[in-house]
């Protein structure tokens, strides 16, 4: 007997503004298809031109009338992030949905970005908080609600706040566990932050579970030549149904999170499957990591000060 594969039901969105970063890809591809196909226009900010228009295509072939546009955006660059929030906030249109999707993981070496961060704190996270922070006049205006994937890293290892880049001593797996916990850590201090000066902003997480996602495929351009021994594992096992989850389920957590009208914010969203691997979108604990309110404060001030940035709708 067939195994009937978990999804969610998407409401309408005919009229809405989403953005969705690493949309070129893997789970942000098929987050922008959803959104598209449920109605919404759907900006997809890309590292990768190429790659973008490709996907633009794909999305099309299946949905001939999805309303996509394409723009530039490197998340390891805060003068790419700055670019994107001034041009957008120049087209003076409100955000309605934004998924703080991309990310990269486990690059073999320590690599930094742009601004000197190391690589997946910089971009998983700092690049994500910098994005917030210039679309904030906009996401205030669509009274958007803010989706960030975290991960099931986001329940191990720690914050390294003696040396957040890592300088001292890399380790690439624990410095991943630590971009994904500042993720959360932001994510859910920005829905407190809202709720208390009245932004109109609701603010979630959502992680994907274990699947066989862009993240563990071959990336050159971190220094992976092939896809990882544990990802082709995982893949395999996923297409059959055994214990992982594929693309298709990974994003409906996230999809869940940005767009159903039960989902709230301060929650994390998740597979309700065993042990949150894999299975329909569900609520789940928040995680040990992501509880202490004065970590969320301290990190929001870190970021704020790295980047150089301060949160205000007004900026």
């Amino acid at each position: 007997m067939a195994r009937t594969r978990p999804d969610t039901t998407v409401p309408d969105l005919t009229g809405k503004l989403a953005v969705v970063t690493g949309a070129s890809d893997g789970v942000g591809l098929g987050l922008a298809a959803r959104l598209a196909a449920a109605g919404a226009e759907v900006i997809m900010p890309v590292r990768n031109h190429r790659k973008g228009e490709a996907a633009v295509a794909q999305i099309k072939r299946r949905y001939p009338g999805a309303a996509l546009s394409l723009r530039d955006l490197d998340l390891a660059s805060l003068s790419s992030v700055a670019a994107l929030g001034a041009a957008l906030r120049g087209e003076h249109r409100p955000i309605h949905i934004l998924v703080n999707n991309a990310g990269v993981m486990t690059p073999p070496d320590r690599q930094t970005t742009a601004d000197g961060f190391e690589l997946q704190f910089g971009t998983n996270h700092l690049g994500h908080f910098a994005l917030v922070g210039h679309l904030l006049p906009l996401l205030c205006a669509g009274r958007a609600r803010v989706t960030s994937q975290i991960s099931v890293a986001a329940n191990r290892n720690a914050v390294n706040w003696d040396d957040l880049n890592w300088e001292r001593s890399y380790d690439g797996f624990r410095a991943y566990s630590q971009s994904k916990i500042a993720c959360g850590l932001f994510g859910l201090e920005l829905d407190r932050r809202s709720s208390a000066a009245g932004w109109g902003i609701t603010s979630n997480l959502a992680h994907p579970g274990i699947a066989a996602t862009s993240l563990l495929a071959a990336r050159p351009e971190v220094g992976r030549a092939r896809a990882t021994a544990g990802g082709r594992v995982i893949r395999a096992l996923g297409r059959r149904g055994i214990l992982f989850g594929t693309v298709e389920t990974a994003l409906l957590p996230a999809l869940y999170g940005a767009t159903s009208p039960e989902a709230r914010g301060a929650r994390v969203y998740g597979p309700g499957g065993f042990q949150h691997i894999s299975g329909a979108p569900a609520e789940q604990a928040v995680y040990s990591r992501l509880r202490g309110e004065d970590d969320a404060r301290r990190m929001w001030e870190v970021s704020e000060r790295l980047t150089e940035l301060s949160m205000t709708p007004s900026s």
